[in-house]
């Protein structure tokens, strides 16, 4: 059994900063997924992946997010962070994070299709 929680998000102004976390329930204690990642979907838009990182620390980001988003991973757990700054009108969405039991290499971590862990979601709105 497993279980995500994003906590975060919210309203800001362009140009501001927001942070995310994801918390995980799995039942198996101590089992660490190999990767991590941030998706996000807004309305009338397809699922985008924004920034995932693998059990090693490796991250892959997005063109539209690189620069100005981080994402993070608490060593040996299954706690994910993401950094949103010089945040968009275009970055307004739900962030999704998302884990995945597939170590393979060679995959592309931005693939929403290699993920089989979802979190609920939660809103950012980037407005003035």
């Amino acid at each position: 059994q497993v279980e995500l929680y994003e906590i975060g998000g919210g309203s800001v102004q362009p140009g501001g900063s927001l942070s995310l976390s994801c918390v995980s329930y799995v039942y198996y204690v101590g089992y660490i997924f190999p990767r991590m990642a941030w998706f996000r979907q807004a309305p009338g838009k397809e699922r985008e992946g924004v920034a995932a990182v693998d059990i090693q620390g490796s991250a892959r980001y997005s063109d539209s997010v690189k620069g100005r988003f981080t994402i993070s991973r608490e060593k040996s757990k299954n706690t994910l962070h993401l950094q949103l700054d010089a945040l968009q009108p275009d970055d307004t969405a739900v962030y999704y994070c998302a884990a995945t039991s597939d170590g393979a290499s060679g995959a592309d971590y931005l693939s929403h299709g290699l993920y089989n862990y979802w979190g609920q979601g939660t809103q950012v709105t980037v407005s003035s």
